[in-house]
């Protein structure tokens, strides 16, 4: 308990700093103007990293459970046959553990399936297109490998494709671009520390005949740093919110892409996912504050 009053007071201490340590660090200039643009254009990308990121994870998670507990069977025959053994699948897969239930599509939805690469007017009646029978399958799965057996025993014709093939290799890429996303919100922080370590030491370098003038009446390095310290930690806050705000409007003004968009429907964030762009001016404050402490303690110990 006795941590929090002396963490209440350094923090506020940072907020409201001490009107001559912070004459030590210039108000403006090409320093001040480096750290607020560079961090707001850090937070601005970091947004929509975030949001790529959160994106991908609704992506994953929807294809996971739309193909996980489902399946099709293809059966390809003759015409006059095509019927009985439509009758005779459904049959086989109404007596199989494991599946919940199993329809086939009708012309209708062929034609809906295959719209989108040969146009809406394909004559599916007149043409040798296999029958699909969409199946369900209930939590614990069914034995795919025993049902494959029993239809080519039965049903030469027909082909089980349980969707392992497309759901592995989809779920596997979403899941490597979100962790290329969250590795780029590293790199990001990490390019704002150091941008920020260059502009402090740039600073400090400017500032030599100040810091070396406060030495010589007795002030300590700590105090010298600290307000570089307080400064650029509030300079960098600064910018990565109006950076954070920026990007958060842009991401809500997107147009909508609709159901034809695909991904890009879902670039960007829904309900309570609005609040974790929020964390990302603190994260920038905390990360300029390590920055700027280690850079000026090494400083004012080393060269000033």
């Amino acid at each position: 308990m006795a941590a929090l009053p002396a963490f209440l007071g350094r923090a506020t201490a940072l907020v409201t700093g001490e009107s001559r340590a912070d004459r030590v660090v210039p108000p403006s200039g090409a320093a001040a103007w480096l750290t607020l643009l560079t961090a707001a254009a850090m937070a601005f990308l970091a947004v929509f990293a975030l949001a790529l990121t959160v994106a991908t994870g609704r992506l994953a998670d929807r294809w996971s459970s739309a193909l996980a507990n489902g399946a099709t069977v293809r059966i390809s025959a003759p015409a006059d046959q095509m019927a009985a053994q439509t009758r005779l699948v459904l049959d086989i897969l109404a007596a199989t553990p494991g599946v919940d239930s199993a329809r086939a599509l009708d012309p209708a939805e062929t034609r809906a399936l295959l719209a989108p690469w040969f146009g809406p007017d394909l004559p599916v009646e007149t043409l040798p297109i296999p029958q699909l029978i969409e199946l369900r399958e209930i939590d614990q799965g069914f034995d795919a490998e025993g049902l494959r057996l029993r239809l080519s025993a039965e049903v030469p014709g027909a082909v089980l494709d349980d969707h392992q093939r497309w759901r592995k290799p989809l779920v596997a890429a979403a899941g490597r671009i979100r962790a290329f996303g969250l590795f780029s919100i590293v790199l990001i922080g990490v390019a704002t520390a150091a941008m920020v370590t260059l502009a402090a030491m740039a600073a400090l370098s400017a500032n030599h005949q100040v810091i070396r003038t406060l030495r010589l009446i007795g002030a300590r390095d700590r105090y010298i740093a600290r307000a570089f310290v307080r400064r650029f930690t509030l300079r960098t806050l600064a910018g990565a919110a109006a950076g954070t705000v920026t990007a958060m409007a842009a991401i809500a003004l997107m147009p909508e892409a609709g159901e034809a968009g695909g991904f890009l429907a879902d670039l960007g964030f829904q309900g309570t996912e609005w609040l974790w762009p929020l964390a990302i001016p603190p994260l920038a404050a905390i990360v300029a504050f390590a920055a700027t402490r280690t850079a000026a303690l090494r400083s004012l110990k080393g060269v000033l």
